[in-house]
């Protein structure tokens, strides 16, 4: 698990999100990252079989969406549970 004050106040660096196509979390989770500034890679787990085994390895679970942030996994979240998630890891939002 990483220190949370080694990011106090930083943006993430690396930022992949696990989607589903017509997810509205997904799409919700898209916006905000969006709104937010946040650079991120979109890993649709439908279209890419592989994608879907790696979200299962790093989550335990098939839900989405599912986000992974500098190493650390939130998943099955809605946009409310990630702000929390992230402003508990340090990231400046």
């Amino acid at each position: 698990m990483n220190d949370p004050s080694r990011t106090q106040g930083k943006k993430p660096t690396t930022v992949r999100l696990f989607v589903k196509p017509f997810c509205p979390w997904c799409d919700e989770a898209v916006d905000w990252l969006e709104e937010h500034s946040i650079k991120f890679e979109t890993l649709d787990v439908i279209r890419d079989p592989m994608a879907f085994r790696e979200m299962i390895e790093l989550t335990d679970q098939e839900l989405a969406p599912c986000i992974e942030v500098d190493g650390e996994v939130l998943a099955d979240f809605g946009v409310d549970q990630l702000e929390r998630w992230l402003e508990e890891h340090g990231y400046e939002l």
